[in-house]
């Protein structure tokens, strides 16, 4: 027998001790404020940097803010109720002129009693846009159409729209809400359709011709259908050709013809009369819509084997890469009515979103050759391996994935193409940060007002920037499938 006794053994707890809390530097804002600000000499130091940077721009403007005005008539009557109210000496913004001009930083010098035609151009754009952007997730859709609607007849209806037009809006904005619910397969007819559509609201004219826009893809198509079993490759060649011969030879004479038995016009609104943020989203919407499309040609181009096809395409993404977007839009100002035929009117705005669109398409195609050579070599291999032909390989597994890869770049393009929508104000067109604060400062009243219109136009540029932006990552997170 053991001649250990129970006085020797070594005690051994048998329950558990209560849990304590953790040292006060390790827990809450303290912990926060240890791991994120002050984690080391270093951080430290930049830390009370950033603090004495933002002290210093808080103390400097804070005055200006906080004596801005927001309700006068002219920059005179600002100044004269910064110094009733604060005293001689005091300064302060003078944001009564985005009060007293926000129209023409909004619509331009477009006609006041056709504002809502824009107001509901663009709240229907969101329902086209619906089953592109959130076609995944019925929440976001549900949100998204729901705001567009209060606001957009909200607005109509301020704006003094028409009864019947603002019933028609009203009816495709709740169809919008209807089919989103139900099957948003239902609402690609509408998005098909919305680009014709809202040309047709924003310059007016006769209906026809958007129908007869319309007419040249179908007969394209009956062609295609009738050559496909012959050839893909020259149905395709010969879809193309009817179309662009049919918009150019055929369907002028037509749609006058048509709108002499049936008139169906609205009141045309000339392409000088657009400015402020109606001109930047009208070139920026067209020029995005156009630019990526393009950009993924090209960059199939220039990964051709075909050496013309792939000679090509270096030397346009080559060259439009290496030219300043302004001379572009000097060539189409100036330069491009020497190499048209005399007499010929080519609207401006669409000279700018052909340049604009074909200079954001060059920089496009370089984002999306990125995302392509980042792919595996196996993903072609693969593509190989299953008898799936080139084009069938490219939509079904090469370009999902590249497309994947190049979402940062393809919306940073995207927003610097946006930005960009400024520099029209070198070829006549009325921007709304330079040429449109310039008109408004023409007007004796708010002549010497300077910062407020930077700050107002800035402030929106960041708003639209910054959603894009978050979208872009929300399109990430929805397609990430790496750790999943």
């Amino acid at each position: 027998m053991s001649d250990t006794h129970a006085q020797t053994v070594p005690f051994v707890r048998d329950t558990m001790l209560p849990s304590a809390a953790p040292p006060v530097r390790e827990s809450g804002a303290i912990r926060w404020l240890r791991t994120n600000l002050f984690s080391g000499p270093v951080n430290t130091l930049l830390t009370l940097l950033g603090a004495l940077i933002i002290w210093f721009l808080v103390s400097t403007f804070w005055d200006w803010f906080a004596h801005s005005v927001w309700n006068a008539s002219s920059l005179n009557e600002c100044r004269a109720i910064i110094a009733a109210t604060w005293g001689e000496g005091a300064r302060g913004a003078c944001f009564a002129v985005i009060r007293e001009r926000w129209n023409q930083y909004v619509f331009g010098f477009y006609p006041v009693e056709l504002y809502w035609r824009p107001t509901m151009t663009f709240g229907l754009l969101m329902v086209a846009l619906a089953p592109v952007l959130f076609s995944a997730s019925l929440s976001i859709r549900r949100v998204v159409l729901g705001i567009t609607a209060v606001v957009t007849l909200w607005a109509m209806v301020v704006l003094g729209a028409p009864a019947g037009w603002l019933i028609f809006a009203a009816v495709v904005l709740v169809a919008g809400l209807v089919a989103s619910e139900r099957n948003i397969s239902w609402m690609l007819p509408f998005s098909l359709v919305y680009p014709l559509l809202g040309v047709w609201f924003l310059w007016g004219g006769t209906l026809w011709g958007p129908i007869f826009v319309l007419v040249g893809p179908l007969l394209g198509w009956l062609a295609w259908r009738a050559l496909s079993r012959v050839s893909p490759m020259l149905a395709t060649v010969v879809a193309i050709l009817v179309t662009v011969l049919f918009w150019l030879v055929l369907a002028g004479d037509p749609a006058r013809d048509a709108e002499a038995l049936l008139p169906l016009s609205i009141d045309a609104v000339r392409s000088d009369r657009f400015g402020g943020f109606l001109l930047s989203l009208t070139i920026g919407v067209a020029g995005i819509a156009l630019s990526l499309p393009l950009g993924i040609v090209l960059a199939l181009a220039r990964q051709s084997d075909m050496f013309l096809i792939k000679s090509l395409a270096v030397i346009f993404i080559e060259f439009i890469r290496g030219v300043p977007l302004i001379t572009l839009l000097f060539v189409a100002s100036l330069l491009l009515n020497y190499f048209l035929p005399p007499g010929t009117n080519f609207d401006i705005i669409l000279r700018v979103i052909i340049m604009v669109t074909i200079f954001a398409a060059a920089y496009m195609a370089e984002v999306i050759r990125g995302g392509l050579a980042a792919l595996p070599k196996g993903q072609y291999e693969a593509a190989d391996a299953l008898g799936l032909d080139y084009w069938k390989a490219q939509r079904l597994i090469v370009l999902p994935q590249a497309l994947k890869i190049s979402i940062p770049g393809i919306v940073s393009t995207f927003i610097g193409m946006f930005k960009d929508t400024t520099l029209v104000t070198f070829v006549g067109l009325y921007d709304p940060l330079k040429s449109m604060s310039d008109a408004v400062r023409a007007n004796v009243e708010w002549k010497g007002i300077y910062w407020e219109p930077f700050i107002f136009v800035g402030a929106i540029f960041f708003l639209i920037c910054f959603g894009m932006s978050r979208y872009s990552m929300y399109l990430e997170r929805r397609l990430q499938r790496d750790h999943r």
